[in-house]
């Protein structure tokens, strides 16, 4: 790296927007469709890793005195398993739960590549191989979380559909959560006067449905972009510090310490919030107003 590059790296602006461009590559025209090609990449190695680890400890599972790698797998087995027990009261074994516990294990090993340093990565790994910078945690890119996010919410219909058929799906638009002219009795005065605002019943019912739809996908995925993207812009500006002299380095390396601790928590909780939504949407769906 040249010292004109190096020192325009050290300023704010230009170091932090080094780190956080995307390998983006236009599909068709580019006006509206990119791919983040390194978040891509990034989400299906991680899945194929954690998943093979996982294959690989239950294929070498014994019925005697587990390993430490099947003792550790089976803790969160039976993690995963009991949280989704407390909330879907369904056959969870069928679906639920193994999605439950492929979300909770893909994210929190996505969200972990925020421990890997930087600059270490940058001029050991990636720049032999060519690449002026990778992002390497994918959900710090708004694509993974609201993609993820998506997957969850078109599971989150097709079991709706599927649980309480199309034509109560669509009954459920209109008559959750205020009901409509068939929770009135037309003698009474009352009824009387639902029968006649049943129509905005319905406009309402759909209104309040059509936000909930909305925002559930939001929530769910601006919530772990959020937090990761932070985490990783301070982890930037940690290093940014430590760049500055002696001083830096030692107060930078400090910092980067106590923020590398605190951000454990930070890894599995948004992991296990993800989970959680994931479990409760997709029981939501199950269940009838």
């Amino acid at each position: 790296m040249s010292t004109e590059h190096a020192e325009q790296a050290l300023t704010p602006s230009s170091y932090i927007t080094h780190h956080l461009s995307f390998n983006a590559k236009p599909i068709g025209d580019g006006s509206f469709w990119v791919l983040n090609y390194d978040s891509f990449i990034m989400s299906v190695l991680l899945g194929i890793v954690v998943m093979g680890l996982i294959w690989w400890v239950a294929r070498s599972a014994t019925t005697g005195v587990p390993s430490k790698g099947q003792a550790f797998v089976e803790l969160i087995f039976s993690f995963v398993d009991e949280q989704v027990k407390n909330i879907f009261h369904g056959n969870r074994h069928s679906f639920i739960a193994p999605t439950a516990l492929t979300v909770f294990l893909w994210v929190l090993a996505m969200n972990a590549m925020d421990f890997l340093p930087v600059d270490v990565m940058h001029h050991f790994v990636y720049a032999p191989l060519g690449l002026e910078h990778w992002r390497s945690v994918p959900t710090s890119d708004i694509n993974t979380t609201f993609a993820l996010a998506l997957a969850v919410w078109i599971l989150m219909i097709y079991f709706s559909i599927k649980v309480k058929g199309l034509g109560g799906w669509i009954h459920e638009l209109f008559y959750a959560p205020f009901g409509g002219a068939k929770f009135f009795k037309p003698k009474s005065a009352i009824g009387f006067v639902g029968l006649l605002l049943s129509p905005l019943l319905f406009v309402a019912n759909f209104a309040f449905n059509i936000i909930e739809y909305v925002s559930k996908p939001l929530s769910h995925s601006l919530r772990l972009f959020g937090n990761m993207y932070a985490g990783e812009v301070i982890f930037l500006l940690i290093g940014l510090w430590a760049a500055t002299g002696l001083t830096g380095t030692i107060f930078g390396a400090i910092l980067g310490a106590g923020w590398s601790i605190f951000h454990i928590l930070i890894v599995a909780l948004q992991a296990f919030i993800f989970m959680m939504l994931t479990v409760v949407y997709l029981a939501m769906a199950h269940e009838s107003h």
